[in-house]
């Protein structure tokens, strides 16, 4: 559809205008077109301009508008200025957590460390580092050096370490985990080097771990790092991987030794106490024996004495006291018995009760003792003769022997 009709009047037609006559008489004269964008942003301008003091600029020929087209000039920039002013401010605004302590640069130079919490700073004229103090870190090395005994052993030794002092680990050195790296392997070469190769490899590694710890704390003290070491792990110890079979050779051993070593030491222990029971259990039976025969000799001694004073009383009768008393202790030894008889050779006596239990010992238990009638006779004799008395008692001597 055509905007202008030819003809008919000047009529002119837009597609908003509803057929409407454009012009300002009339009832057609009401504008539906589409909205001006320099009609809106002069509105808006306006508005800007009453909110920040002024008058807005009004249409028309008076001359009212020049005022406020010079107040408007420098109204959005001092808006603009307002929200960049309040966007710096609360960028300024920043979070410490638990773990970490805040390092406050103003203009590069050290101003204060901040400790966990809300803080705000000026922006671009304060930073603000963060460092974490909780933290392990840990470093390691692997290094080939030389001993005390001018040997070559390999170490793989670790540090575990946490920052102390912030200001120190940010300001006072570029790198601090190359400078504790170094101090590291300073260390650990000095105490190597003042050690033997068999320390080293065996029962040392402990004592070289505590040493390089102790010296390496020394260092980083020294150089002012704020760093404070936790730990010295070393990994492992070993000679070249050139010599190395030869040096298990010579691990293995060594344990071998000390394993032989503590075997003797075990079966030493087990021995000298056995022996020291057996050495105090003969003492205490050769006391035992000391004191039954000192207490025998006693006792016969005793004896002696009791049959010396009875001997003095009667010597006749403990004479023959004694002659039957040795003849019964004799003849009580033999396996057969002697009857006293006037007349005839003495009557053989079995002992049968005996010739039961001495079955099985045959050539033991015939033993037989042969007394002559002659040596009878003559003991008889000997007995009348020492007393009258005495030979009615020595002729009904009858002894069975076992």
């Amino acid at each position: 559809m055509a905007w202008n009709e030819p003809g008919g009047g000047g009529n002119q037609h837009d597609p908003w205008s509803g057929g409407g006559r454009r012009g300002g008489g009339g009832n057609g004269g009401n504008n539906q077109g589409p909205p001006d964008l320099d009609e809106a942003l002069k509105k808006f301008q306006d508005k800007l301009n009453r909110m920040l003091g002024g008058r807005g600029k009004r249409g028309g020929s008076g001359g009212n508008g020049g005022g406020g087209g010079k107040r408007s000039t420098f109204a959005l920039p001092g808006l603009l200025a307002v929200i960049a002013l309040a966007i710096w401010a609360a960028s300024g605004f920043y979070l410490v957590d638990q773990s970490e302590r805040g390092v406050v640069l103003r203009f590069g130079k050290f101003q204060d460390v901040v400790t966990p919490g809300l803080h705000w700073n000026p922006p671009i004229v304060d930073d603000v580092r963060m460092v974490n103090v909780t933290r392990v870190r840990s470093i390691s090395q692997t290094k080939s050096m030389l001993t005390k005994d001018e040997n070559i052993v390999q170490v793989e030794i670790s540090a575990q370490y946490q920052v102390a002092n912030p200001r120190d680990y940010l300001l006072n050195v570029r790198t601090p985990e190359l400078s504790i790296e170094n101090a590291l392997d300073s260390a650990l070469r000095h105490v190597v080097g003042g050690t033997e190769m068999d320390d080293i490899l065996t029962s040392g590694r402990e004592l070289l771990a505590d040493t390089v710890s102790t010296r390496l704390q020394s260092y980083l003290n020294n150089y002012g790092i704020g760093v404070r070491i936790q730990a010295i792990n070393v990994e492992s110890t070993s000679a070249p991987d050139a010599v190395q079979d030869a040096f298990d050779d010579v691990i293995k051993a060594r344990e071998d030794r000390q394993r032989m070593i503590n075997d003797a030491i075990g079966y030493a222990n087990a021995i000298i106490p056995e022996a020291q029971g057996q050495a105090q259990r003969m003492i205490e039976q050769a006391q035992g024996y000391r004191e039954s025969v000192v207490a025998k000799a006693q006792g016969q001694t005793n004896r002696f004495n009791s049959l010396l004073s009875e001997y003095k009383q009667a010597p006749q009768v403990m004479r023959d006291r004694m002659y039957l008393d040795t003849l019964s202790e004799v003849l009580s030894k033999t396996s057969k018995v002697l009857v006293d008889i006037d007349k005839g050779s003495p009557l053989m006596v079995l002992p049968l009760d005996k010739l039961g239990l001495q079955g099985g010992q045959s050539s033991n238990a015939s033993k037989d003792v042969d007394v002559s009638p002659s040596l009878i006779e003559q003991m008889r004799n000997n007995d009348a003769s020492r007393s009258s008395s005495s030979s009615s008692s020595s002729s009904s001597i009858r002894r069975e022997g076992r």
